[in-house]
């Protein structure tokens, strides 16, 4: 071992001697991080929109208005599209589920008289699917919106202990959002403040190159889910489908799980034209439509609105969603790809100093020649 080695390994053994409290603390916050994930949901969503907002907030800023002005101003924006679409998307999605349900008792006549033959496959003998009475059936349990209404708040009825979980999250969440937004740039004021000074240039370094990476991931994929959301909506409306708006915003919704939106798309608007046109024709038209959609997400979309910038292998992205759900449940699916972001940020600042470190180098080597993985794919 070189007397460079030696010396530096005497004095990272010496640090963690003299600060293993501080290393103690991390180790447990991690803990308990782990611990309290069920309950994070809302604090993890509300930093997520309040880094959205923030670049719009400095915006009015800049125009001499106070802080909390300017972030009660974003907060009715926001909150009057929110309810202006709701108020038109809503009694969309209503029309299209009741139709939907209409045409089931003709999809499964079609099914009965009509595919299974063609697959040679029969009906067990003594068993009959009565279309008639299913027509029935569902004519008295699905009839127009007050049924509809009257179905789901029985549903919710019945559901009442997670109901209000869900209403408490969903209103803890603006709050949470607010406070964080109002008070963001003192916060980070305040984390740049615990910084070494020793390590402040490093730290400030990776913290602008993480920014970075995360402003086009997070703003980049929303533009990608709302152009994914109308790319699906309209071309399945073309093609006839008559749920082609409710199919094409959960597409679209869904779409920052790679391929989650593309075959969970593909496959309920499938059943959905099957159900609606019993023929294999309106499956094609769909499938050609959710095609184009992955070709326009893949080949324009995101290298237009998200770029290069993130850094991580498609494999590594299908790992982090799949790690974050494991580990944090549904907020796991949401911050795992920032998170990832991040940690492969800070996978490339280690690679650098490990090839600068006295472990990689040759023996009286002055060069410190980038690591094979840190090579741009």
């Amino acid at each position: 071992m070189t007397p460079a080695a030696a010396s530096e390994k005497s004095t990272a053994l010496s640090m963690l001697r003299e600060h293993w409290g501080w290393y103690l603390l991390i180790g447990v916050l991690l803990v308990l991080l782990y611990l309290l994930a069920p309950i994070l949901s809302p604090f993890a969503v509300g930093a997520v929109f309040a880094y959205i907002g923030d670049p719009i907030v400095d915006r009015m800023e800049r125009h001499r208005l106070s802080r909390t002005v300017a972030v009660c101003i974003l907060f009715v924006l926001v909150t009057l599209v929110t309810v202006l679409a709701l108020l038109l998307i809503v009694p969309l999605l209503q029309t299209q589920v009741l139709s939907l349900i209409d045409n089931i008792p003709n999809w499964a006549q079609w099914v009965q008289q009509v595919a299974m033959p063609k697959l040679g496959l029969k009906m067990p003998r003594g068993y009959q699917l009565d279309v008639d009475s299913l027509r029935k059936f569902l004519a008295s349990h699905w009839d127009g919106a007050t049924d509809f209404a009257s179905i789901i708040a029985g549903y919710v009825g019945r559901s009442t202990p997670a109901l209000l979980g869900f209403v408490a999250n969903l209103f803890l969440i603006p709050i949470v959002s607010f406070y964080l937004l109002r008070d963001w740039d003192l916060m980070v004021a305040r984390v740049r403040n615990l910084i070494p000074r020793r390590l402040l240039p490093q730290g400030i370094a990776f913290a602008s190159e993480a920014n970075d990476v995360l402003s086009a991931l997070i703003r980049g994929q929303l533009l990608v889910m709302l152009a994914l959301a109308v790319i699906y909506s309209l071309g399945l409306w073309i093609v006839g489908l008559k749920v082609a708006l409710l199919i094409g915003i959960l597409s679209g919704l869904v779409s920052f799980v790679p391929y989650l939106g593309f075959v969970g798309g593909l496959l309920a608007a499938s059943i959905a034209m099957l159900v609606q046109e019993q023929s294999i024709t309106g499956v094609a038209w769909v499938t050609l439509v959710f095609t184009i959609g992955q070709m326009l997400e893949g080949g324009v979309l995101t290298p237009m609105l998200v770029g290069d910038r993130i850094g991580l292998h498609p494999v590594a992205v299908i790992f982090a969603i799949m790690a974050g759900g494991q580990l944090f449940g549904f907020v796991g699916v949401l911050v795992a790809l920032p998170v990832a972001a991040v940690l492969a940020v800070l996978v490339r600042h280690a690679l650098k100093r490990w090839a600068r470190s006295p472990l990689y180098l040759d023996p009286g080597d002055t060069t410190s020649p980038a690591p094979e993985s840190e090579a741009p794919p």
